[in-house]
């Protein structure tokens, strides 16, 4: 039976309202808290914006927050990428079970995990003796805060990567091998080009995390003022001491640089795909 106006009209109708429902779902969500921040922020003016922008302990703080999200992408990048790339190119016993492991920190409390680190470094730890040894603080100190932030991290990168390395076209990495091309020679003119959209889509997922990361690095780290606060630890001291406006100023800066970074990478895949396509009909 074919469709009639009427049904036209009323599948119309039911798209119109599946459309105005997502469109509510998300400005309730997303658009309803922007715009109360930017209201709380600016409810004194520009100039208590600025002064909250350019106060000592943001800049502090965000530089802490940048610190360490480089570092854990520095580390998701090279090390993430090499368990993607294991798990699917090598066979060996219990690699489903590893695999299954990466998405622990998405099931996993980020309190829960600042807990452990404490268990396994804090005084009375298990591997406190090691860590005294060489004279080297890990809880409540920054090497813990950037532990915790790298676990909360893993799998985004790893994830990314995952369905990339499996539809790789191998057929051009069997040629390079048959003219004479060493391993090294093959990864960078061969299998890089393939895999450099999700790793820096992988790469931005995994800073916007990073720069994100509370409950961990509350726990682990005590959120000392000028040691061992982030940008989130002082949004949140800046909360309970109740400075609403540097607060506001805080979460819209932190907001706005995340949503730049996972823009950002947006681009670079759509012009990937934009150029993967157009090179699919060259060859057609």
């Amino acid at each position: 039976m074919g469709f009639t106006p009427m049904n036209q009209t009323k599948k119309s109708v039911s798209a119109w309202i599946l459309i105005m429902v997502v469109i509510a779902y998300m400005g309730f969500l997303i658009l309803a808290p922007i715009i109360a921040l930017i209201r709380g922020a600016f409810e004194d003016g520009v100039r208590a914006v600025w002064e909250s922008i350019t106060s000592p302990a943001l800049g502090e703080a965000l530089l802490l927050s940048l610190k360490i999200a480089f570092l854990v992408v520095l580390g998701q990048a090279v090390f993430g990428s090499l368990v993607a790339w294991v798990l699917i190119r090598q066979n060996f016993p219990g690699r489903a079970f590893f695999n299954s492991l990466i998405d622990i920190p998405f099931a996993l409390s980020p309190v829960v995990v600042g807990y452990v680190i404490l268990l396994l470094f804090g005084r009375n730890g298990l591997l406190y003796p090691i860590v005294e040894k060489f004279d080297f603080q890990v809880a409540f100190a920054v090497p813990g805060m950037f532990l915790a932030t790298l676990f909360v991290s893993l799998p985004f990168m790893i994830r990314e990567m995952i369905p990339v390395i499996v539809n790789l076209d191998r057929a051009q990495e069997f040629a390079a091998a048959t003219l004479g091309a060493n391993q090294w020679t093959i990864f960078w003119r061969i299998i890089f080009p393939q895999l450099r959209s999700a790793l820096f889509y992988g790469i931005s997922l995994t800073l916007a995390r990073a720069l994100g990361e509370f409950g961990a690095v509350l726990v682990v780290g005590g959120g000392v003022q000028g040691r061992t606060e982030t940008t989130t630890l002082y949004i949140f001291r800046c909360i309970d001491e109740r400075n609403t406006i540097e607060a506001y100023t805080a979460s819209i800066l932190l907001g706005a640089f995340s949503v730049m970074i996972v823009s950002f990478a947006d681009a670079i895949k759509r012009a990937q795909k934009k150029r993967q396509a157009a090179s699919t009909e060259l060859r057609i």
